[in-house]
């Protein structure tokens, strides 16, 4: 399955340990650098408690680096918001008010956008409607 929608890191994360787990990642550190361990070694580990301990394990297997003398060792990554970010959340409630027909002040109210930000996703809307005119790139 395809998770090109997603940022990078969160892709890689959907392939090896699941759409789910990578979502959970994002909901719970999203924004954060967080360290992936070499392994994970109990089920109280903080990537344990927000992914469960199998899908843990299949994200530390993946990220896990060796050292020169042969031992492994975790890495630290920089967990991307996602889907589940604030501003993702406030377009989604934005859209949503503006396709049941709500006003543009009344949209940006329910968001905690501004009410710019709802002319400019109304007019994007309107563009896609109306095709008389080709694109020119």
């Amino acid at each position: 399955m395809s998770y090109s929608w997603l940022p990078a890191l969160l892709a890689e994360i959907a392939e090896v340990a699941g759409l789910e787990a990578a979502l959970k990642l994002a909901e719970s550190y999203g924004g954060c650098r967080v360290r992936i361990p070499a392994a994970v070694q109990s089920d109280r580990h903080w990537l344990a408690l927000c992914v469960g301990r199998e899908a843990a394990e299949k994200i530390c297997t993946h990220y896990r680096q060796g050292t020169g003398s042969g031992r492994m060792r975790g890495a630290y990554v920089l967990v991307p918001r996602g889907p589940t970010g604030a501003i993702a959340s406030a377009r989604r409630r934005l859209a949503q008010a503006l396709a049941t027909g709500a006003s543009a002040a009344q949209a940006a109210r329910v968001s905690g956008l501004t009410e710019r930000t709802a002319y400019r996703l109304r007019q994007r809307g309107r563009a896609s409607e109306d095709d008389k005119q080709g694109s020119l790139f």
